[in-house]
Order: structure tokens, then C-alpha cells, then sequence
């Protein structure tokens, strides 16, 4: 996993932490910073802390000042933007924590900035109830039988096909101004899912059975 980035946002703060080690570099948004202090996250490990510091002052660290990157630009999110350092610094494949939860226009803020970056980067989301990422055209999942499996269209996705779920789809449209294809679940270890057209995020969740 070393050629993975792991960053923590500002949403709800994670239940445990991964082992940061496993990383090859791990950074944190400016509102995510006070979490992991308070949760007794290793500050030691993180290589950025992030963002405009409208909520925080970035100067009152001590020996993490060095670790600050001031980025004002009120065009983008604190999130895309630390995507974008992430990229100079040669990672391409992100686990994000802290997405969901909070205020939810960032959650949706948060989809829109990854559906951005989806050609560039390899990014998916933990939460305490599932794993969440865009997909590729044809994918096979492993080790999900009995978890909760949601797609959902963003917007559309034209004739997708899916094997291993409990209600399947063969040649179908889903769409978020008619059908989206959210609580269903996998009765088999792999499930397979193809589609030609469109975009689609993936949410796989806790054991449904």
C-alpha cells in the first residue's frame, strides 16, 4: 500500500484509524486536523495538513508548523485542493476519511470533487458504514456475499448488467430522476457489474444478511 495516499477530511472523524505506516503519505485537511489530535492520531506521521485555516490557525503547533500548507483559493474545496497536492507529490490512488457525515453539502461537494478526479486518480471513501468509490466501466467486487450493496447513478448509467446480487440487473437504466439501484445486497463472494454508458458510484456496506 505504500503507493497509496491516505487523507482524512472534515466530515465525521473515523471510528478507528488505519495503521498509517501502510501508507506512503498520509495528510489531513485543516478541519480534519483537530479530530485526529483529539482522537490521539500520531501527528507525527501526517507529511500535510492543508486548507484556507478559516477553522483553524495553523500557526498554534508547535513542531507541526513545518507541516502547514496554506491554500486560499476559495474556488476550490479544501478537499480538491489537498487532492491536488497529493497529485504533485505523485500518488494517484487515495483512501479518504471523513467524507460523509457533518454538514451534507460537503458530502455531496465531496462526490462532486472525486467524480472530478476520477480519470486522474483512483479515490475511495470509508465510513463507519461503508466503502464508497466511482467505477469502472466493467468491475468484479470480492469477499461482499451478505453485504449491502447500493448503486447509484451519477447521473445516468445506460445498460448495466450485474451477477451476484440478489435482485440483478440485465441490460437496464438507472437514473436519479427515476430509477437508482440502492439496498440491494450480494448472495455471492463476487459480484460483477458492467455498464456502456454513464457514471456510477458503488456503496458497500456493513453484513445485510
Amino acid at each position: 500500500m505504500k503507493d497509496k495516499a491516505l487523507l482524512f477530511i472534515n466530515g465525521d472523524a473515523p471510528e478507528s484509524f488505519p495503521d498509517p505506516e501502510k501508507y506512503g503519505l498520509v495528510a489531513c485537511t485543516d478541519g480534519a486536523f483537530h479530530y485526529l489530535k483529539k482522537l490521539g492520531f500520531p501527528l507525527e506521521k501526517l507529511d500535510f495538513v492543508s486548507g484556507d485555516f478559516d477553522s483553524h490557525s495553523g500557526k498554534d503547533e508547535g513542531i507541526y508548523d513545518e507541516k502547514f500548507i496554506y491554500t486560499p483559493d476559495q474556488d476550490k474545496t479544501d478537499f480538491q485542493k489537498a487532492l491536488e497536492i497529493i497529485m504533485e507529490k505523485g500518488f494517484h490512488q487515495v483512501e479518504v476519511l471523513g467524507g460523509s457525515g457533518g454538514e451534507q453539502d460537503h458530502f455531496l461537494g465531496n462526490l462532486t470533487v472525486a467524480f472530478g478526479c476520477k480519470d486522474r486518480m483512483d479515490i475511495k471513501f470509508y465510513d463507519e458504514f461503508s466503502e464508497y468509490y466511482f467505477i469502472p466501466k466493467k468491475i468484479t467486487v470480492t469477499g461482499v456475499k451478505g453485504k449491502l450493496i447500493s448503486l447509484y447513478p451519477f447521473p445516468s448509467v445506460e445498460n448495466i448488467t450485474t451477477q451476484g446480487l440478489n435482485w440483478p440487473l440485465t441490460k437496464g437504466n438507472l437514473s436519479i430522476t427515476s430509477r437508482i439501484g440502492t439496498r440491494n445486497f450480494a448472495i455471492e463472494d463476487e459480484v460483477s457489474i458492467e455498464y456502456e454508458q454513464g457514471d456510477l458510484l458503488i456503496f458497500i456496506g456493513k453484513n445485510y444478511l
